[in-house]
């Protein structure tokens, strides 16, 4: 092999890799830019999540899903008893309620729902709250028969499942459900920024749905 040709090899390896490396640094900046935005906007969406199904608050009352229609809905899925990532779900709905202010009650509604029902009474509900900060108005915390419950995450597309040990499989995920009941965004709740979520929610309490720019946004990412 002459000098020439070794040149050219080597020329080839560098660009070679230089190429590997750009491309990947272009996907890692397309997934962080996802992670940065961290929902999926579902505009074809057709499922009521609010449907006629009662449950049962922190307080003891009974509480139709129906009855909370007209007001956006920041909906999670937690559990009295979880170790750790339940606790981080929570702290970040307060910190997005504290944001919102008067908001909540009056024009919003944060749904938690227990995904250990067979645990999960009123009491065990109201307990957690108050611990966590979060007994607020206009904050629910739901529990149920485990059918009703299950029927509810059917909803979102989730199941709910147990591990061998018996623990529960943790829900990491918020989704915010518009006035009229249908899904506007799911958020991955360890990235989920509480002003950008605080914002979306605003935007829904007053228009009713997510903005045409994150419409476009979001038809073009998923």
């Amino acid at each position: 092999m002459n000098h020439s040709t070794r040149f050219s090899t080597r020329v080839g390896l560098v660009l070679a890799v230089t190429l590997v490396v750009w491309t990947a640094g272009l996907v890692a900046a397309g997934c962080n830019r996802q992670v940065e935005r961290t929902g999926a906007y579902s505009p074809s969406s057709s499922v009521d999540c609010l449907a006629n199904l009662t449950l049962t608050d922190q307080n003891g009352k009974k509480v139709s899903l129906a009855s909370l229609k007209g007001k956006p809905a920041l909906f999670d899925f937690i559990y009295a008893s979880c170790p750790g990532p339940c606790l981080m779900l929570t702290s970040r709905m307060r910190l997005i309620a504290n944001r919102l202010g008067p908001m909540l009650g009056s024009k919003v509604w944060f749904v938690s729902v227990t995904v250990d029902p067979e645990h999960d009474g009123a009491a065990e509900l109201l307990n957690y709250a108050k611990q966590q900060g979060a007994d607020r108005n206009g904050w629910l915390f739901l529990t149920g028969s485990p059918a009703d419950i299950e029927q509810l995450m059917n909803r979102f597309k989730l199941v709910r499942q147990r591990e061998a040990d018996g623990t529960v499989d943790h829900v990491l995920e918020f989704f915010l459900v518009g006035p009229d009941g249908r899904q506007l965004y799911q958020y991955a709740a360890s990235h989920a920024e509480p002003a950008l979520v605080s914002s979306d929610i605003r935007q829904a309490a007053e228009t009713g749905s997510a903005s045409a720019e994150d419409h476009a946004q979001w038809k073009v990412h998923l």
